[in-house]
């Protein structure tokens, strides 16, 4: 079997004059553990390997990709990218971009010292810890650890020449707490580099402690306060600005902050980063799917918006001086986009208590349905259900459940007046405990 770069050096050399050619290959291998009732629930592997060829000449673009490849197959895709560009329209901003030389990144690979036996034990383990932390959870909807390595490279008839390799690791639990005909679930939801990194009874404590926590919630009333969303709740509205943010959406007018660059939108707390070599990101990688440097890239300094996030066809399309911040994301099958690598809200210095002491009478969100489709990116407008805890003392009191918030997101961003300590990253997105000072919360 060819080694990927083998197969990206022999896309490279089946351009011929006037063409421009690069080749992605990856290859990942990931698997999956689950448990139910002291058994294993479920245990799966999975395998996938493949190149995708761009070839560019007389600005037409065409792709092609393969699976499991040979080398005269990626030739053979190569071959079908050109017959598909010569059909495609013209477009004055085709291109790819130039070599440059990506600093390597160290700790992007763990170690596997676990086994399939080892992740099977992980799992049951997972999963006994959430049934027997509190009499109310005697079952989990979800108790699961899973892992995956990576490999990618990536030539160019630019010179481009790269890769690298990249582990990542996950355990998720789901509890179901009872009392009574109630039933609540919570859930907790961690990431590292390897399975040995995750430490199962915190995971399973938190899912519990979420479930038990939401037992006996009601309605409140309609009220403006203080409110505080938690790192799972602030990151699921992190996720909508990073598509707002988002150069493509920017270019197609999708956006609200397109006329926006330079302007004070946020509070001087706000923070917005994307940065692809933060090492505790999953989304970590020395260069992005083009072969463009990962780096830091500050969307917004103290609430002020600096620019978006662009591959190099974003860039050439906006002009001035806007360039590509390595974020072009992709997999074999398909040419690349702009995406996030790890975006994140800065952290604040605020411990969780400080900013509990902070929101007396407030309201802790801690889940958010229907962010994605109740949010508007044009407008910035979002109406979405909650469920969350009461904050009375400088503590969590009552719980709260069918709770609707709504606002926009730059008055959301202005209003922020506390940033915590905590943060933490779910996928590509993470957020540290967020405290707006003043929220409309609908009920009765």
């Amino acid at each position: 079997m060819p080694e990927l770069d083998a197969l990206v050096r022999a896309a490279v050399t089946a351009a011929t004059d006037g063409e421009a050619v690069e080749a992605y290959a990856q290859e990942t291998r990931q698997t999956e553990t689950s448990a139910l009732r002291g058994e294993v629930e479920g245990l799966t592997s999975s395998e996938s390997r493949g190149v995708g060829v761009r070839l560019i000449r007389d600005r037409r673009l065409g792709y092609a990709w393969v699976a499991d490849p040979s080398i005269d197959e990626v030739r053979a895709a190569v071959a079908r990218a050109r017959e598909n560009a010569a059909l495609a329209e013209p477009d004055e901003f085709n291109g790819l971009p130039g070599a440059a030389d990506a600093a390597p990144l160290d700790g992007l690979v763990g170690t596997d010292e676990l086994g399939t036996d080892g992740k099977v034990r992980l799992a049951l383990e997972l999963e006994r810890q959430v049934v027997s932390a509190d009499p109310r959870v005697t079952k989990v909807d979800l108790a699961q650890v899973g892992d995956a390595f990576s490999r990618v490279a990536i030539a160019s008839t630019e010179g481009v020449a790269a890769a690298y390799e990249r582990t990542d690791a996950w355990c998720v639990a789901v509890a179901l707490a009872v009392e009574g005909d109630e039933t609540q679930t919570g859930y907790s939801f961690k990431i590292a580099r390897g399975l040995t990194d995750l430490d199962t009874a915190e995971i399973a404590a938190e899912a519990v402690s979420r479930s038990v926590q939401m037992l006996g919630a009601i309605k409140p009333p309609t009220a403006r306060v203080p409110v505080i969303l938690d790192r799972f709740a602030a990151a699921d509205f992190l996720g909508v600005l990073a598509g707002a943010l988002n150069a493509e959406a920017v270019l197609k007018g999708r956006s609200l902050f397109a006329s926006m660059v330079g302007e004070r939108v946020g509070s001087d707390l706000v923070t917005l980063v994307d940065d692809g070599r933060v090492r505790e990101g999953p989304g970590s990688c020395p260069f992005d799917d083009e072969g463009v440097p990962s780096g830091r890239t500050e969307l917004f300094t103290g609430g002020t918006l600096n620019g978006f996030l662009h591959d190099a066809y974003t860039a050439r399309r906006a002009g001035g001086d806007a360039r590509s911040t390595g974020n072009a994301k992709r997999g074999y099958r398909s040419a690349p986009g702009v995406g996030a690598s790890n975006f994140y809200l800065e952290a604040g210095t605020a411990s969780f208590d400080e900013l509990l002491a902070r929101a007396e009478g407030g309201v802790l969100i801690r889940d958010v349905s229907g962010v994605h489709s109740g949010a508007n990116p044009i407008s910035g407008e979002f109406s979405v259900g909650a469920t969350g805890l009461r904050i009375e003392g400088g503590a969590l009191g009552q719980p709260l459940r069918e709770m609707t918030v709504a606002s926009t997101l730059p008055e959301m961003l202005g209003a922020v007046t506390g940033v915590g300590s905590d943060l933490r990253f779910f996928s590509s997105v993470g957020s540290p405990s967020i405290l707006i000072g003043e929220m409309t919360v609908a009920g009765v």
